[in-house]
């Protein structure tokens, strides 16, 4: 968990190295992160109402319950949480017209524009 100034993102990834990279982003544009390895994780997170998140980025294609399926459980728990999808496949899924995609492999700067965008907040100078 990192402790910048900024707004709390759930990154929800079941391969450990990717998390790590997108973790890593998301820290050095100064947002505060927590991370969950699947969804029950993600989900043991979102049911702590103590807990401030104001994204949620998932893979599609977890273990066990997948990316929408956590993400519809996720609404259920927090209505108005923004959702972001990451996906190999983001051309081809479709998802509810509320929630939102970013195709991996994306760029720092793709990434950084994406969660400011659904966020609503002023773009951040690129990661050096």
């Amino acid at each position: 968990m990192s402790s910048a100034n900024g707004p709390t993102i759930l990154v929800v990834e079941d391969d450990a190295i990717v998390r790590m990279l997108i973790v890593d982003v998301l820290i050095e544009l100064e947002f505060n992160v927590l991370e969950a390895d699947g969804s029950g994780q993600a989900l043991e997170t979102l049911k702590d109402s103590t807990q401030q998140i104001e994204l949620m980025m998932t893979d599609v294609g977890l273990p066990e319950m997948d990316g929408r399926e956590l993400a519809n459980e996720a609404r259920v728990l927090r209505p108005a949480l923004p959702i972001l999808f990451a996906s190999g496949y983001a051309e081809t899924i479709e998802v509810p017209q509320d929630m939102h995609v970013i195709g991996k492999p994306f760029s720092i700067d793709q990434l950084r524009d994406k969660v400011n965008s659904i966020l609503g907040l002023t773009p951040r100078p690129a990661v050096v």
